[in-house]
């Protein structure tokens, strides 16, 4: 009896170790494959131009998510972030190196950041 009493509480406290869910079901092979789209991301993240409300949404987690190599990400967030970093790597490494001095100054997160995403 105790223990589907813990349950709900369990789950609860499970549910918020993980960043909101709610852009899970970004299209990111759609963002990365339109460099415009790309570029819009990386503009909302580096302060150059104002963010959309999804773009916010992810914003809003990144600085915690370099800091803890996406320790609060679900699955859906890694592949999101893995296809992302990717793909600016190939597409837009000045913009992609203003993303890690803004997020990871010192360079101490983002080998640990991308070994954690890496599997997604």
């Amino acid at each position: 009896m105790k223990c589907i009493l813990l349950l709900p509480i369990l789950m609860a406290v499970v549910a918020a170790e993980t960043y909101s869910t709610e852009n899970d079901n970004l299209d990111i092979e759609a963002v990365v494959r339109d460099l415009p789209t790309l570029i819009s991301f990386l503009d909302c993240f580096n302060d150059k131009k104002p963010c959309d409300e999804v773009q916010a949404d992810f914003k809003n987690d990144m600085p915690e998510a370099f800091e803890n190599a996406c320790a609060k990400c679900t699955a859906a967030q890694k592949h999101i972030f893995k296809r992302f970093l990717e793909e600016c790597e190939k597409k837009a490494p000045e913009d992609l190196k203003a993303l890690k001095k803004k997020y990871d100054p010192d360079s101490k997160h983002y080998a640990k950041l991308v070994a954690a995403i890496s599997k997604s």
